[in-house]
């Protein structure tokens, strides 16, 4: 496995597209049936009649493939020291089941740790669309990311 991009190597405007992947409604039923259940998200019948019109996926659901999408880039193989949260998490439209979802990250902010010259903290703008070019989440993610070498003075 190949080690990904250091704190260093990212620059403010870097973007990186994903791999998509396509959603089944078994699967939005199994992951609601465990985190969000919620009947618009596990009873096709409830479902219909819900504002959705239909089966829809949990937003956090799209949340988490939006950030393994990301994830198996390898932009941050073993990189990726953890993350200090996220802001602005917005969901634009429903996923629904057969819908691809493909996510661009877009690099905002490079900021070097005062007090632990081996790592930074990267803010990415995650985008997330559907296979019709719609925009279904955006979330602002910041990770804690290694440098190659250890900065005096950072």
């Amino acid at each position: 496995m190949s080690i990904g991009k250091h704190f260093d190597d990212f620059s403010v405007g870097d973007i990186f597209e994903t791999n998509g992947v396509t959603l089944t409604e078994s699967g939005i039923i199994d992951f609601a049936l465990l985190y969000d259940p919620q009947p618009f998200h596990m009873d096709a019948v409830d479902a219909k009649n819900s504002i959705f019109g239909g089966l829809i996926a949990s937003g956090f659901q799209t949340l988490a493939l939006t950030f393994r999408l990301f994830r198996d880039t390898s932009v941050l193989n073993g990189t990726n020291i953890g993350g200090h949260g996220m802001d602005e998490v917005r969901w634009h439209a429903p996923v629904n089941a057969g819908d691809t979802i493909r996510v661009r990250v877009t690099v905002e902010a490079v900021t070097p740790s005062r007090s632990k010259p081996d790592r930074g903290t990267i803010r990415f703008r995650y985008r997330t669309y559907n296979q019709d070019g719609t925009q279904v989440l955006s979330v602002a993610m910041d990770h804690i990311v290694a440098r190659q070498k250890a900065h005096e003075g950072a």
